[in-house]
């Protein structure tokens, strides 16, 4: 169905996603788009009621302050500023995040008396909208699908199900970087209780082998996404009428990889890595929403909560876990640590309360006392975060006696490892991942 829109142009804060999140929690949609969109680019938009320039401390690039198109303003649309002094609008307010109560006031009025929207964003609508798009889109021909058995990929496969069936192809490729146990859970759920037609491969020699010697964080992850494409290439040959790929893109990877104002925080696996002769046309139909709106659409979609609510999981896997270049006894550190946290996590009730967390193993080792001998091991770190939207995210404060009992299995069960460490970062500063 059609629904209204508030615009927010980009000069550069880091606050556009809480602000547009605040406006969707109203009921309507909120897209963020670059500060130079022209009036004529704004008024093709779809449904747009108004716009809100919102200012920030990256203003300046290359020596220059940057403002938007004046234009704008004389587009017949209401337009409100914040953080932005010199905006030639009537209506101007101090950063979104100073004073929170009066912040979500002015929103509100703004966004219902101002400019008149109307309160008809939700998830059975958008799920609607998307099966349409989908089934215009698609037509009668085949969609592969990258299924991870992440909450993304499995809500995407939800939806492509509901929208064209059998049509439906999914490809759940093992590259050796998944948890513990991972590949057959996904094989169990999605075969037996989701009927989808699957396809497993496993690639994890090939994965490997490329990904051997690669320090940089950038390079392995474009590897691991071009690797990807290539291995759906390579099953979509033999399969007939393949001409679409589905993937599970959602909002934050389109704007954490990056605007001309937002400066790039890391590529995305849905989005940098891919190679640039790609041979089938996306189908995306998740890139409008925020994480926890994901979740509400696999709810939507009938999904059981334990899939809905499952751990996050990155596109390159362990990949961006095992630090710099992955070799396979860190990996399988990486991996053996990483269960025991889940495990732990889940006896003290913390699996429904913390939002992520995992075990990472960085490429140094530290000296120790094992045996009564020096030892010379890695440590492990294990990363524990809540957020709502995966944009910001706060530190979980875990009982000591339960860090101390995952830190005791961890030294006890996992060979080569003598040192386990908390990361007490937030972000930001740091991203949620490592890599």
């Amino acid at each position: 169905m059609k629904q209204d829109m508030i615009v927010i142009l980009d000069l550069g804060s880091h606050e556009n996603t809480v602000l547009a999140r605040a406006i969707r929690a109203l009921g309507v949609y909120s897209e963020i788009y670059p500060h130079d969109i022209t009036a004529e680019e704004l008024k093709a938009l779809p449904g747009v009621k108004g716009v809100i320039i919102n200012g920030g401390p990256n203003n300046v690039i290359d020596g220059v302050e940057i403002d938007v198109n004046p234009e704008i303003y004389e587009a017949g649309l209401p337009v409100i500023a914040a953080g932005h002094a010199k905006a030639l609008c009537e209506v101007k307010l101090e950063q979104f995040t100073d004073d929170e109560e009066a912040i979500k006031a002015a929103v509100r009025s703004f966004v219902f008396d101002t400019c008149k929207a109307e309160a008809n964003w939700n998830m059975k609508n958008f799920v609607a909208d998307q099966v349409e798009l989908v089934r215009r889109q698609v037509g009668d021909r085949k969609v592969l699908l990258a299924l991870s058995g992440g909450v993304d990929s499995s809500v995407v496969a939800a939806l492509l199900l509901k929208a064209i069936g059998d049509n439906l192809v999914c490809v759940h490729v093992n590259h050796g970087l998944m948890r513990k146990g991972e590949s057959e859970n996904v094989v169990e759920v999605f075969r037996n209780q989701l009927c989808a037609n699957l396809v497993y491969v496993d690639a994890t020699e090939r994965f490997l082998t490329k990904l051997e010697g690669v320090e940089d964080p950038e390079q392995k992850r474009k590897i691991i996404g071009s690797e990807f494409i290539r291995v759906f290439e390579e099953e979509a040959r033999k399969l007939d009428g393949i001409d679409f790929l589905g993937q599970g893109t959602i909002y934050p990877d389109i704007v954490e990889s990056g605007t001309k104002t937002a400066k790039m925080v890391k590529s995305h696996h849905n989005v940098g890595g891919l190679p640039e002769d790609l041979q089938f046309e996306l189908v995306e139909p998740l890139k409008q929403l925020f994480k926890d709106e994901v979740r509400a659409c696999g709810v939507e979609l009938g999904l059981p909560y334990e899939m809905v609510y499952r751990q996050p999981f990155p596109g390159p896997g362990l990949g961006v876990r095992c630090l710099g270049a992955i070799t396979r006894d860190r990996l399988e550190a990486v991996r053996e640590s990483d269960a025991i946290l889940r495990e732990e996590f889940a006896k003290a009730g913390l699996d429904k309360k913390v939002w992520q967390y995992f075990t990472i193993v960085p490429d140094f080792k530290s000296v120790g006392v094992r045996n009564n001998a020096r030892s010379y091991d890695w440590p492990v770190i294990i990363r524990a975060v809540n957020t709502i939207d995966a944009m910001t995210a706060s530190i979980e404060h875990i009982d000591w006696e339960i860090l101390d009992r995952i830190t005791k299995r961890i030294l006890d069960e996992v060979p080569m490892v003598n040192r386990v460490c908390y990361d007490m970062s937030p972000k930001p500063s740091a991203t949620i991942e490592w890599e």
